[in-house]
């Protein structure tokens, strides 16, 4: 199982990690948190690294049947979308959602929430297939 869902795109991390924010929430996708790896490892350890950034999204119903399926998988929410600039091509920008199949991995055999994974993953492959 591939642990990504993922696109290239051209253009700079700051404008892709807009269009991906716009993208989630017209899929019912809401940014939860974000980080930003680049800034955050160069001020805490003095780590220069090419821009990275982390969505953190949620899409509520679908989180709500989730845990509602199983209480710990919370542990593994919410769903995370990296922007993150390719080191090996100049003004390409890498798009990767976490594979949300890859909660049926750590939790089989629980139908309710393979169907929540699966139908997530779907959303999530729709928000990188449109941009």
């Amino acid at each position: 199982m591939q642990l990504a869902l993922a696109t290239t795109v051209t253009g700079d991390v700051p404008e892709v990690a807009e269009r991906v924010r716009t993208a989630l929430a017209e899929h019912g996708f809401g940014v939860l948190t974000e980080i930003d790896m680049a800034a955050t490892l160069k001020s805490k350890i003095g780590v220069d690294m090419e821009d990275y950034v982390i969505l953190g999204a949620c899409n509520p119903p679908a989180a709500h049947r989730a845990v509602t399926a199983e209480k710990q998988i919370g542990l593994l929410l919410p769903c995370n979308v990296v922007v993150r600039r390719d080191p090996t091509a100049a003004d390409t920008v890498l798009v990767e959602a976490m594979n949300p199949r890859l909660m049926t991995t750590v939790v089989p055999d629980n139908p309710g929430l393979a169907e929540v994974a699966d139908e997530v993953a779907g959303l999530l492959q729709a928000m990188i297939d449109s941009l």
